[in-house]
């Protein structure tokens, strides 16, 4: 990108009115030399302008590197959520093939026990027509030596044919429940196979993202290049000076955000734990009222008389702390990653994406997570902001359904977290702010 410089379009006396004001500027007095033509008030107005344009382009230069490193973030952010879509589909695909598995393998028990049936039911048939000639009805009657007999014959008959009949309805069960079970267990194949192309497509997609990303921070970082050299020649300063104030800009800007957030959750956490508090009073309140009705009356309330109930608040369930080994566990092994690059789908040793990450660090500490962000959390307990303890789990998500969560790292304490960010950075340890503000919390 080249940006003209007004001052070259200038004249000399043009010049020499820039110089002047800027030395008024700095030392509060023009010191004129008496052998320079004094400036025209053209040639100051000229001068001014120049400035102002001068200082215009300033400004346009750092409002189109404001508009890169945006476009630069929002790239990461759909290569990330494009990730973590993968790692779900494959999780979903992996439950589909487990599930599929099981049914075919209870297909097979009823197959089997249905053949088994036939087989029995086959051998009672056969069984009865051998002993036909003895247990008809005439037969018994005519060979029968007395009443006492042809009643045994009359009952061993009637109970073959309710043996075989028995046999019949099992034998029936049995085919019943082969069709039904086969039947799920095609349903269960043809899910695994959807599954699978599922998941087949959405890593297809992820690298798509990746790749896109990947090509917009070289395409960025290339304008970003260009436009501080401009911005250098603009403020007469190296593109080394440059390229150093900027990212002390952008640092500082990413310092001012992160303190925004972080005190904008403060508050709302804040506002949270006031409710409870409030709701808490009510309902004890409540309960006092209640048990002062029932003393009058004779009779107590159901529930009166329990001093807890088994929350910390109204809605809000206490979740029991990992040892302090595993936290411990966990933390370290997050924090030995650092500096090793983020990939998606990577879940070590020498590359992670986010979840990825989160699973291994707390497999070290002795629990065991899938390599999904949603299915993470969902597996863990919900928590509140202010309940964060360190070895917790921070998620972001696009709404406020657990479902749109795309993003996880692990809480290490003040309000810092390990993870491994996104399409072309590395593990690292940062506030939690330094993106944008969490929206899920977990503990494992």
């Amino acid at each position: 990108m080249s940006v003209p410089t007004p001052l070259r379009t200038l004249g000399p006396a043009a010049v020499l009115s820039l110089g002047l004001i800027s030395g008024c500027l700095l030392s509060g007095t023009a010191h004129a030399d008496p052998h320079q033509p004094i400036p025209s008030k053209q040639d100051v107005a000229q001068a001014q302008q120049a400035v102002a344009s001068k200082r215009d382009q300033v400004h346009r230069i750092q409002a189109e590197l404001a508009a890169a490193n945006t476009a630069l973030q929002q790239a990461s952010d759909r290569a990330e959520i494009a990730a973590e879509a993968y790692n779900g589909a494959q999780w979903h695909a992996d439950q589909a093939r487990v599930a599929a598995t099981a049914a075919t393998q209870v297909a097979a028990q009823a197959q089997a026990a249905q053949a088994a049936q036939r087989k029995a039911y086959a051998e009672g048939v056969v069984g009865n027509y051998q002993a036909a000639p003895q247990l008809t009805t005439l037969a018994g009657i005519a060979k029968a030596n007395g009443i006492d007999q042809i009643q045994q014959e009359t009952l061993a008959m009637g109970a073959s044919q309710k043996a075989l009949n028995a046999q019949y309805g099992r034998l029936q069960a049995a085919a019943s429940l082969a069709t039904v079970t086969a039947k799920q267990a095609s349903d269960a194949q043809a899910a695994a196979t959807k599954a699978e192309a599922d998941a087949k497509a959405k890593r297809d997609a992820a690298a798509s993202a990746a790749e896109q990303a990947q090509a917009q921070a070289t395409s960025i970082a290339a304008q970003k290049g260009r436009l501080i050299k401009d911005l250098a020649r603009l403020k007469n300063v190296s593109v080394a000076i440059a390229t150093k104030r900027q990212q002390m800009l952008e640092e500082r800007a990413q310092e001012r955000a992160a303190q925004k957030a972080a005190a904008e959750a403060a508050a709302q956490a804040a506002a949270q734990a006031a409710a409870q508090a409030a709701a808490q009073q009510a309902a004890a309140k409540a309960a006092q009222a209640a048990a002062a009705s029932g003393a009058r009356t004779g009779t107590l309330p159901a529930g009166a008389g329990s001093a807890t109930t088994g929350t910390t608040s109204v809605g809000i369930t206490t979740a029991p702390a990992p040892s302090a080994s595993g936290v411990a566990a966990a933390l370290a092994f997050a924090r030995a990653q650092i500096g090793e690059p983020y990939v998606w789908g990577a879940a070590g040793p020498n590359a992670w994406d986010c979840s990825g990450l989160t699973m291994k660090a707390w497999a070290a500490g002795g629990i065991s997570l899938p390599h999904y962000s949603v299915a993470q959390y969902e597996e863990s307990t919900p928590i509140g902001l202010g309940d964060l303890r360190p070895g917790d789990l921070v998620f972001w998500g696009t709404t406020n359904d657990p479902s749109s969560i795309h993003h996880v790292a692990l809480y290490a304490g003040n309000g810092m977290i390990v993870q491994a960010p996104h399409t072309g950075a590395d593990v690292d340890e940062v506030s939690m702010y330094s993106w944008t503000a969490p929206n899920f919390f977990a503990r494992p």
